[in-house]
């Protein structure tokens, strides 16, 4: 155990560390309660290290996380205690806090995502090795990875039947506890650093409009649940697809960074009319999670292995114009826009982008994933894979990859009026409803009216659609005539490696 340093006060006899991770919340916090529950002083403690995450946290995770931890520390405060702030690699960091504060043990949430689980049996290990126990709480999830099987113990790989073997569980799913009334104080504090020093808020302050759109925290997320439960949820089925309403939660980052519980959100919706498309929204997150523990490696590699041969195309030019909202489709650069500018993104905007830059530009879909885990205040690592694979077509329970979501169609139907398009295509803004999803095919005198100049103010469509299309179908062909020679040649060798040893000697025994 490390020394203690000259003139540092002496320890506790006996405390317990709180480790925070993505749950930076007070109430319904699993691990919080076990920890106050032992009447031992709790060190609430954060620790960056983000050199240990694959990948690491995104521009805007990380300017939302400074947010978060300010409102966590102030909760904290209010109980007593406060937001220990370390940076460093996890094991030898709270082996090190151990030794300051006298504790033998930590308590924390698990963090359902690649590296720090498979991190986490190390971690305990170590901790072990110093007399120092580590106590696990499933504080993010419904269930428990690997709690939802088939009849045959198998992983579900079609969601519905997997929703309704979730359903069968339902009373499994207890009700959210209330955060500790007062945590005990250890008598000796532990050296911090503050929440400055981490250097999570961008050194150029490009993240006025996140900052505007969003409050982030424990409370913030309590208010935005209060609403949406309130007015929402009874009409989220028929507004969910609006991407020119406020017909969604909006709760995904704060749901992300653990300010709000997935028990919190199920019991605050479940029995309200009209609560069951949500609850499944609820359950998708689920089932991406359950997924991804079962195949950490389909974050970079797809589901089904035969899309490895599919003919991606690499274009800078094309990639940048997605990335900035210039594609030349008005509904795909609003949502680009969106994103740039708020860090965020309605969900059926993710799918139009996202099937634009798959199977319009051919871009690989681990390109798209990783713009939105830099890009996204809800970048979710889980959810984030599943989506995009699901648009790709190579994910489980997939969209067909015949499926190409045409961009003027889907304005049209989703944002029937343009005003979403004109909310964040101001040089769209005096273009009529009837050309604003295609402002190519408009009259000359109806763009000059609205001063618009193709080509100047809003550039000409990157694809034309169908022509992009007819390329999609043709690469997937092309896969999947690849795909079969692999496997004829794969079923040669190995019928002609088993001819071979057929003719062989049978070793004696």
């Amino acid at each position: 155990m490390p020394l203690r340093k000259r003139n540092q006060p002496a320890p506790e006899l006996e405390s317990v560390l709180m480790w925070f991770r993505l749950d930076l919340r007070l109430a319904d916090n699993p691990a919080l309660c076990a920890a106050a529950k032992t009447g031992l002083p709790v060190v609430p403690v954060f620790l960056w290290s983000p050199e240990e995450e694959d990948p690491p946290p995104g521009a805007a995770s990380c300017w939302w996380l400074h947010q978060s931890l300010s409102r966590l520390d102030e909760s904290l405060r209010n109980k007593g205690v406060r937001l220990i702030i370390r940076r460093g690699p996890v094991a030898e960091t709270l082996i090190s806090l151990a030794g300051e504060t006298g504790a033998r043990q930590v308590f924390h949430n698990r963090v359902y995502e690649p590296s720090p689980l498979a991190r986490e049996p190390e971690v305990a290990a170590q901790l072990r090795s110093h007399g120092i126990a580590l106590h696990s709480s499933n504080g993010s999830l419904l269930f428990d990875p690997g709690s939802i099987r088939t009849t045959a113990g198998g992983m579900f790989h079609v969601f519905t039947p997997f929703w309704r073997a979730c359903l069968t569980h339902r009373d499994s799913i207890g009700k959210p506890e209330r955060p500790p009334d007062q945590l005990r104080a250890p008598t000796h504090w532990p050296q911090s650093l503050a929440i400055a020093d981490l250097h999570l808020k961008p050194r150029i302050d490009w993240a006025g409009g996140i900052r505007v759109a969003w409050t982030p925290g424990e409370e913030g997320a309590r208010r935005r649940l209060r609403t949406f439960a309130k007015k929402f949820v009874s009409r989220y089925d028929k507004e969910r697809d609006r991407m020119d309403h406020d017909g969604t939660s909006r709760l995904s980052p704060h749901l992300h960074f653990g300010e709000v519980s997935p028990v919190q959100l199920w019991h605050a919706v479940v029995d309200q009319t009209g609560s069951e498309p949500y609850l499944r929204q609820l359950i998708w997150r689920e089932f991406s999670y359950h997924l991804l523990v079962e195949r950490p490696d389909t974050i970079a590699e797809p589901f089904h292995p035969q899309f490895r041969a599919f003919p991606w195309r690499h274009n800078a030019r094309s990639l940048k114009a997605w990335h900035h909202g210039h594609t030349g489709y008005p509904i795909v650069d609003a949502a680009m826009r969106q994103l740039w500018t708020t860090g965020w993104m309605h969900n059926r905007a993710r799918l139009i982008v996202a099937s634009f830059l798959v199977k319009h530009l051919l871009i690989p879909w681990q390109t798209g994933a990783a713009w939105f885990l830099d890009t996204l205040v809800d970048a979710d690592l889980a959810n984030n894979t599943m989506g995009w694979q699901w648009t790709a077509g190579c994910g489980v329970d997939a969209a067909p990859y015949f499926r190409v979501f045409n961009p003027v169609l889907q304005g049209e139907k989703f944002d029937p009026d343009g005003e979403y398009v004109r909310r964040w295509m101001p040089e769209l803004r005096e273009l009529s409803t009837r050309w604003i999803h295609k402002p190519w095919q408009a009259p000359p005198a109806t763009l000059a009216e609205a001063g618009v100049r193709l080509g100047q103010t809003y550039p000409h469509p990157l694809v034309d659609h169908a022509e992009a299309r007819n390329a999609a179908l043709a690469a997937f062909q092309q896969m999947r005539s690849g795909s079969r020679k692999q496997r004829r040649s794969a079923g040669d060798r190995a019928a002609a490696t088993i001819g071979k040893a057929s003719n062989k000697p049978r070793k004696k025994r």
